[in-house]
């Protein structure tokens, strides 16, 4: 039987420049990568010439509290001041005060507020984001059903996981795991988790061990903020650990913050260490967003997959954010003093393949046959990128050009 004629290319990217350094062709058919590879011959519907600027895969937020973002105004200072202060101490104390947003809860104007950050990060080359949600007798549902409808409304533009969040805890905030069963019928993909919040260490227990029977019911994933805190005493990422080999979920299961455990002393830091690669949980930090942070290089030492993310846009935590990851990787180099050409390797791998691991995003990367997202930088090499943490030149998703810059006049087209 003859071959078939081959078909142009729906899309070629001429003369982009991998992170390897090698300057290729990068042909696209029916939303795949086709060929990656020098000096492609034969017309395409598109051409697109990058010039030797970089071409990567798509950025990936892997921790966001979609619900919050763009209530800073809402919130009072003193939020910042207990959540950021004092090494974190009153992190317990910023979290009461910063419930008073939830009192203004209503679905088409957090609707309204995602839908500006959720343009923000496609311009910024994010094709993947988990969002959290709030869970409990204030926000209720609220926040879960907007999320929902936000992430039919974009699905061709940005894959969005729902996380729903028990922000002020199950045991301490009696209806909130009811509220989680009913979060996961509607349409909720992760269950998630507050344990160090709870008022003793038994209830912090138990609060991780409904977060399992909830995960299970519904074969989700669970990815919770653990020992957000100043304090070492704090335990829960470890039985968050624990629990996730006991219940075989291992890979399955992500710690953001676990602030504390950079207070833990060296012994049991390595200790702590194994046995979070032992259990395959992701580490999700940000360390722009309070003062203390995970010791992210011993962590990737030993073998944890340790992404870096937003976290929080301008709300009663955080009052900055644009989901601009390069910004957010600039920051990390400084405050993580990573700063050497293969720190910047490392950097760039939390927020792209790292983050895609812990989010368990398939066939993700630029290769043949898988779904042809990247986005073109307008940086020829990573320090360049990160120096300016400019938006890209193009944000492709599927095959097909969402947004482009044009820099002569800072204008940005959704195609």
């Amino acid at each position: 039987m003859p071959n078939a004629k081959r078909m142009s290319p729906d899309l070629l990217v001429r003369n982009a420049k991998l992170r390897s350094g090698k300057i290729c062709d990068i042909s696209i058919s029916e939303g795949r990568f086709e060929d990656i590879k020098e000096n492609l011959t034969g017309p395409a519907e598109r051409v697109i010439d990058a010039n030797g600027k970089l071409a990567t895969e798509p950025f990936v937020i892997a921790h966001l509290h979609l619900d919050k973002v763009m209530t800073g105004a809402i919130a009072e200072e003193t939020v910042l001041a207990e959540y950021q202060g004092s090494s974190m101490r009153g992190a317990m104390t910023a979290i009461e005060l910063a419930s008073k947003v939830k009192e203004h809860y209503e679905e088409s104007q957090i609707l309204q507020r995602v839908r500006k950050v959720l343009i923000e990060a496609e311009y910024y080359g994010v094709n993947h984001l988990r969002a959290f949600a709030d869970v409990d007798t204030k926000a209720k549902l609220t926040g879960v059903k907007a999320l929902l409808k936000a992430k039919e409304e974009f699905k061709d533009r940005i894959d969005i996981q729902i996380v729903a969040f028990p922000q002020d805890g199950i045991l301490k905030e009696p209806g909130a795991e009811e509220l989680l069963y009913k979060s996961m019928d509607l349409g909720a993909d992760l269950v998630g988790g507050i344990p160090w919040i709870e008022l003793t260490e038994e209830d912090s227990r138990k609060h991780i061990d409904i977060a399992f029977e909830i995960a299970k019911k519904y074969d989700a994933d669970i990815s919770m903020l653990t020992d957000d805190a100043g304090d070492p005493a704090l335990r829960t990422t470890e039985y968050l650990a624990t629990s996730t080999i006991k219940n075989g979920l291992i890979g399955r299961v992500t710690a953001c913050h676990a602030r504390a455990t950079a207070l833990y002393d060296e012994a049991h830091h390595r200790e702590f260490a194994a046995l979070l690669k032992k259990a395959g949980v992701g580490i999700v930090t940000d360390p722009h967003t309070g003062p203390l942070h995970v010791r992210v290089k011993e962590l990737l030492n030993a073998g944890v997959t340790v992404a870096l993310s937003q976290d929080d846009v301008y709300d009663a935590y955080y009052p900055y954010g644009r989901c601009n990851l390069l910004e957010v990787a600039f920051l990390a180099a400084h405050l993580l003093w990573m700063m050497s050409s293969q720190d910047r390797e490392i950097l760039y791998d939390m927020i792209t393949f790292n983050a895609a691991k812990i989010m368990r995003i398939d066939h993700y990367g630029l290769t043949a046959g898988n779904p042809a997202n990247l986005v073109i930088l307008n940086a020829e090499d990573l320090r360049e990128a990160f120096t300016y943490h400019s938006e890209p030149l193009y944000g492709i998703k599927n095959g097909v050009v969402h947004c482009e810059t044009h820099l002569g006049s800072k204008r940005y087209v959704r195609r």
